[in-house]
């Protein structure tokens, strides 16, 4: 009897590993639109604590939203390690275990949102701490959601740029993908500790890690489907 991963072609982890990407390009805007754009206002806390506990379903709804997009990232995860294990099985593993340790990462520091959610909104809590602690616990935790999450890109773009390798070195994706996506993954790098290492440098290069990674989407979906391999031993 086959395994699981003896009967996934290219074409079908290719395709699969485009959906989830797509996916991912909906969800994660949806949950920062819902949750930052609508109910958090900067520099006012008890503004945005009055908004969370006024539209709590949006805030769920943006919640969900991550959620989804972490769940998307594990599917990705596997699909493109099934896409590459002909190139390098084992940098293929370890290009997937980047993507999943960024993922529990950056999960870790979204659950803080729930707890958010649970101070505002539970009673014990607001009469323990009173509105002033209340509100300094509120934005320490959106600051190391924010923080966190950030930190997380850094072994994000680590697994761009290992995934860009082996784009390269592939006989089936084209080579000029590869490239873009190390400069999408050295991108990630360079915004998020950039500012670290030199506070007064313009280090914005965000916008190239963007398209890089809708570039190699838009091919997995548009492309992908005309891919033929053999079956991945």
């Amino acid at each position: 009897m086959s395994s699981p991963g003896r009967e996934m072609t290219l074409r079908q982890a290719a395709l699969v590993a485009g959906a989830g990407l797509l996916l991912m390009a909906i969800t994660t805007p949806f949950g920062e639109t819902l949750i930052y754009s609508r109910l958090v206002v900067e520099n006012d806390i008890a503004a945005t604590a009055r908004n969370i506990v006024a539209h709590r379903g949006l805030f769920l709804l943006g919640v969900v939203g991550y959620l989804i997009t972490f769940a998307a990232d594990i599917v990705v995860a596997w699909a493109l390690y099934l896409l590459f294990a002909p190139v390098n099985r084992s940098l293929s593993l370890l290009t997937a275990w980047f993507r999943l340790i960024y993922t529990a990462a950056a999960l870790a520091a979204m659950l803080k949102l729930v707890s958010v959610l649970r101070l505002v909104t539970t009673a014990e809590y607001q009469i323990a701490f009173g509105a002033d602690q209340l509100h300094a616990q509120v934005k320490l935790l959106l600051d190391s959601y924010r923080f966190e999450w950030s930190m997380s890109l850094v072994i994000f773009g680590a697994h761009l740029c290992l995934l860009g390798y082996l784009v390269f070195r592939s006989v089936y994706v084209p080579r000029a993908i590869g490239l873009v996506l190390v400069a999408a993954g050295l991108g990630w790098v360079i915004s998020i500790l950039g500012p670290l290492v030199a506070p007064g440098a313009s280090l914005e290069v965000v916008g190239v890690t963007v398209v890089g990674e809708l570039i190699f989407m838009l091919w997995l979906l548009i492309r992908g489907r005309k891919l033929e391999h053999p079956a991945l031993a």
